[in-house]
């Protein structure tokens, strides 16, 4: 990769601003009602991915301390290594999530928060598509996507002195590319973000 390269952007604004971020989105707090709603409908001991971990907090901590098995994977090195600082229970690995391998049926869940936004829409795409057959059936997956297209940078993100790239299409696209992948839209809302806002998405792999 190139410095130039998005992937590059992504993976060096988080290097610099990792903890930036976790104070800027309250990282303590973030996320505390979809995490409980996961937890009520996983089973005991359920093994759960989660892409674009991060420093493993909330998602990870919280599914580790309610005694899941949480494999967390992040394109930054500086988030995984925290991870493994704050969550030892987990395992993380440091990796583009768009080049993972897994068996098929690794997963009872897939958690994806903010983290496709910062992928090529074309290898968004082929991830959902993934991310399907590492589901069991009847897994869940839990996402967020852009409400609306965008694709651009912001050179001083979170006025860190470091840029950040992002890329997304619109939520009816989102919802076409997950039911193309070979999930069920259970639930869908839309997340207001000051001016802008995200799309969330509650799928499911049938059940044969």
């Amino acid at each position: 990769m190139t410095d130039d390269d998005p992937k590059q952007i992504v993976r060096r604004g988080y290097d610099v601003l990792s903890r930036r971020y976790d104070e800027a989105t309250g990282a303590d707090s973030k996320y505390r009602t979809w995490i409980d709603e996961l937890i009520a409908r996983l089973e005991s001991g359920s093994r759960v991915l989660d892409v674009g971990c991060g420093s493993g907090v909330p998602v990870a901590r919280e599914l580790t301390a309610a005694g899941h098995h949480v494999t967390g994977v992040d394109i930054s090195d500086v988030q995984i290594r925290r991870a493994r600082e704050l969550v030892p229970d987990g395992e993380f690995i440091r990796a583009d999530a768009t080049s993972l391998e897994f068996p098929a049926e690794s997963f009872d869940a897939v958690v994806s928060l903010y983290a496709l936004i910062h992928m090529p829409q074309d290898e968004q795409q082929d991830l959902l598509h993934k991310i399907a057959t590492w589901l069991r059936p009847g897994g869940w997956f839990l996402c967020t996507t852009g409400q609306h297209a965008w694709t651009g940078v912001d050179d001083d993100w979170l006025d860190g002195g470091a840029p950040m790239w992002w890329s997304h299409t619109d939520a009816d696209t989102n919802r076409t590319w997950i039911t193309q992948a070979g999930l069920t839209i259970e639930h869908q809302a839309v997340i207001p973000e000051g001016s802008s806002a995200h799309a969330l998405f509650w799928s499911r792999r049938p059940r044969p």
